[in-house]
């Protein structure tokens, strides 16, 4: 990575604000996927056993700048405790009085967790007085929010105009990983990609067309690239507005001898309901009251036997309705794929929310090369896009002064 990590920096002593994405999903109180959680840890750990006082901060959900009680990080500072065998204090806001006077008793070695930061409304708008209040409770800045590093929020991009800024082990892993894609990656370089649209993965369909040798569909887009073939999908999604974009990237496949592969069978029901009767048919024959849910057993052989030639795999997004156990079949022959394929040495990166939930729910996370915390971060770093929360950190020859020896 080209800037400076928490490896560079003498920590010990230093009040060091650590900015993390433990944006999980919570139902009923109750965490579902603590993947994040778990990711985030490596850093922590690293800064308090150097003595560090650690002062960590999250978002969480959409709040849109007030409190949310169903968005409180409570049950994020109970798993946490869980996770690293001791208690985890936390605050009842992310800034205010309160705030100073926990930051004040805290010693080397501690940890103290902000209350949600989306809390207030300064944080997504890049507040600077907000920013430079946050700043103003340590010495030294971490992000290792990759997932929210696509923001230019307060705490992401605004509070490195106040502190010295550095990279968690988290965000070097990400960049590291991610940048072998864009960088000569072995080929075949194949990229498989589902989710239920097209129009939010245009921009990284189009990237992906210049270094990939293949471009496997699922999910609803594959729909509306067979829409656009002039094929009658019955209920399925399509995004009929975006046949123009659809018929450019086909173009734009052949022109640069991609391979693009889209379902050739899928798995149908009438409605989305786990007691919904299926059926599996031919995409050329969806009845008129069907809607496709899942790519068909004929179309994962194919794609496994594709993926097979492969020596650097990007996966990002669903099959089907993979929410639904009787619907996931082919987003879960994916995840497997891919790991008989990292078994043998290659290179298998997967980004996106749902494709990571459906490795981590198969327990496959580990055989994979890379799983990226990141959905929407990791597409934009694959498009070439500067990420706000990437570029604000400090290059890697720059030198980080004792705050003792300024004071």
């Amino acid at each position: 990575m080209d800037a400076q990590t928490v490896r560079d920096v003498d920590v010990e002593g230093r009040r060091v604000f650590v900015r993390a994405d433990l944006n999980v999903p919570i139902e009923d109180g109750r965490i579902t996927d603590d993947s994040r959680i778990r990711a985030s840890l490596p850093t922590i750990v690293y800064l308090l056993e150097r003595g560090a006082t650690v002062i960590l901060a999250s978002h969480l959900g959409r709040p849109k700048g007030k409190v949310n009680d169903a968005l409180r990080l409570k049950p994020i500072a109970d798993r946490l405790s869980q996770l690293l065998g001791r208690p985890v204090r936390m605050t009842g806001d992310a800034l205010g009085p309160g705030v100073q006077v926990a930051v004040d008793k805290l010693r080397a070695g501690d940890l103290l967790l902000l209350e949600n930061l989306r809390f207030h409304a300064a944080e997504e708008a890049n507040d600077d007085e907000f920013a430079r209040s946050l700043a103003g409770l340590a010495d030294l800045y971490v992000n290792d929010a990759f997932g929210a590093a696509h923001r230019a929020h307060a705490s992401t991009e605004g509070i490195t105009h106040h502190l010295p800024a550095v990279a968690g082990l988290l965000m070097e892993r990400e960049v590291d990983a991610l940048s072998k894609l864009l960088r000569r990656p072995p080929r075949p370089f194949h990229a498989l990609l589902g989710g239920a649209k097209i129009s939010g993965k245009l921009e990284v369909v189009e990237a992906l067309l210049s270094r990939c040798q293949a471009v496997l569909l699922g999910g609803g887009m594959a729909n509306t690239f067979l829409a656009a073939r002039g094929l009658e999908l019955g209920k399925s999604l399509v995004e009929e507005d975006q046949a123009a974009n659809v018929e450019r990237i086909v173009a734009e496949a052949r022109r640069k001898r991609v391979r693009l592969m889209l379902p050739n069978d899928a798995v149908v029901a009438p409605q989305i309901h786990r007691r919904a009767r299926t059926q599996v048919v031919a995409v050329t024959a969806v009845p008129r009251d069907q809607m496709i849910v899942d790519i068909g057993p004929a179309t994962r052989k194919a794609y496994a036997e594709h993926l097979g030639k492969a020596k650097t795999i990007f996966w990002n997004g669903p099959m089907g309705v993979f929410e639904v156990p009787q619907f996931a079949e082919g987003t879960n022959a994916m995840a497997r794929t891919l790991a008989r394929r990292s078994s043998h040495g290659v290179v298998t990166i997967v980004g996106g929310g749902d494709s990571v939930a459906a490795v981590e729910r198969l327990g496959l996370a580990a055989k994979m090369t890379h799983v990226s915390t990141g959905g929407g971060a990791s597409l934009e770093f694959l498009e070439g896009k500067t990420l706000p929360g990437v570029a604000a950190l400090l290059p890697a020859d720059t030198e980080i002064s004792d705050p003792a020896e300024d004071a």
